[in-house]
């Protein structure tokens, strides 16, 4: 049955993200197990990355909400399906996904979904959009929160002949391993940020984006600044604004108001994300809505580092309070700027020990190898 399943993966753009990353580990796992892999995409950064030799890429404007190229992008993906034979269709976003529907209902072909985000509408024309990510024959939930948020508001589309299950997302622990970091690129990294090498530093990676919670950090920050001085460390802020020009001045004024200036710096981006985790001391994901999945509480953890993560979202599912990280109360500056204080002054050995389990719980829940398997074992199963 392996050597017959051909699956064509169809997302947006092959960024950096949970979904992308996702959609590349499963691209390159097929081939090793006898199946054709396929994406379209409509480009991105992770491309270049792609072994051409066991992945086919395909580009096409995937990422357009134009309902005009969403009904052209569904003709060629017809053509694309009838001409390789593919067997399944997996979308990973809500615009692909209408051309995926329609273009997997005139070959009468698998189609699959992965409901990546909450996906959140006001309306009944938003929460049509949307709900094109339960008409799947195979609906995947990334974590429990996303599963329980698509019953409470799709379930009159959840239908018994449809499959709807979660396979949690899964990261690279092998790319995640702190000893496979050499000491010498940790110096020239800190020596990139301008950063001492004797003071502590409290990372906080992700997109500027206001539900990121970089606002909420900033204020955290002066309040551990207020109780344990001025030089006690570093704080980094680590991601891209992505066209949000406005955001990062409203931050940066903010750091400016609080007289952080020296005390945060602004890193726009890092190609080794893993040895940004292995200099820092103490990862922040202070996101004020809830993350689908949560990578950085993840990379984190696989990182041996101490997490601190607010309590909503899928960092309830990743996070075992106060055994692989702690859980702060979401939206609170004074919550987080305790349980930082708690971070920085915590001992050696329990910090260690904190590192120890979060490998273990990746490792045994989070793992990639284990998210390829699940989803390729639904493939099979769907085809059967």
């Amino acid at each position: 049955m392996s050597s017959n399943i051909k699956v064509l993966q169809v997302i947006p753009k092959l960024g950096y993200g949970g979904a992308e990353t996702g959609c590349y580990d499963i691209a390159h796992y097929l081939p090793e197990n006898n199946c054709k892999s396929f994406i379209v995409t409509s480009g991105g950064e992770l491309t270049k990355f792609i072994d051409r030799k066991k992945v086919k890429l395909i580009r096409l404007p995937v990422q357009s909400k134009n309902p005009l190229l969403m009904i052209m992008n569904s003709i060629i993906l017809v053509g694309i399906i009838l001409i390789y034979n593919i067997t399944i269709v997996h979308a990973r976003s809500r615009a692909p996904a209408w051309s995926c529907l329609i273009a997997t209902k005139l070959t009468k072909r698998k189609f699959v979904t992965t409901f990546h985000g909450t996906y959140n509408f006001s309306g009944k024309l938003k929460k049509f959009y949307n709900s094109v990510m339960v008409r799947s024959d195979l609906i995947i939930a990334g974590s429990n929160f996303i599963f329980s948020h698509i019953k409470k508001n799709y379930s009159e589309l959840l239908k018994p002949t449809k499959k709807f299950l979660v396979i949690f997302r899964g990261i690279n622990v092998d790319y995640f391993d702190a000893s496979t970091k050499l000491e010498s690129d940790e110096k020239k990294l800190l020596k990139k940020w301008n950063i001492h090498e004797e003071k502590k530093i409290i990372l906080m990676p992700g997109r500027l984006t206001s539900w990121k919670g970089q606002q909420l950090f900033i204020e955290a920050i002066n309040l551990v600044k207020i109780e344990l001085g001025y030089e006690a460390f570093h704080a980094v802020i680590l991601g891209t604004e992505q066209g949000r020009d406005l955001y990062k001045k409203k931050l940066i004024r903010l750091t400016e108001q609080y007289r952080l200036t020296k005390q945060i710096k602004f890193i726009d981006h890092c190609k080794d994300m893993a040895l940004a985790y292995k200099v820092s001391n103490i990862v922040v994901s202070a996101s004020i809505e809830p993350e689908a999945f949560g990578r950085v509480a993840v990379e984190a953890q696989s990182m041996e580092k101490l997490i601190i993560a607010s309590n909503i979202g899928g960092s309830n599912e990743t996070i075992i309070d106060r055994k692989t990280g702690l859980l702060f109360e979401s939206g609170d500056p004074k919550s987080l700027s305790k349980k930082i204080i708690e971070g920085l002054t915590k001992d050696d050995t329990s910090i260690r020990l904190i590192g120890k389990e979060g490998r273990k719980n990746v490792i045994k829940k989070f793992n990639v190898e284990k998210m390829c398997f699940s989803t390729y074992s639904e493939y099979k199963r769907l085809l059967n």
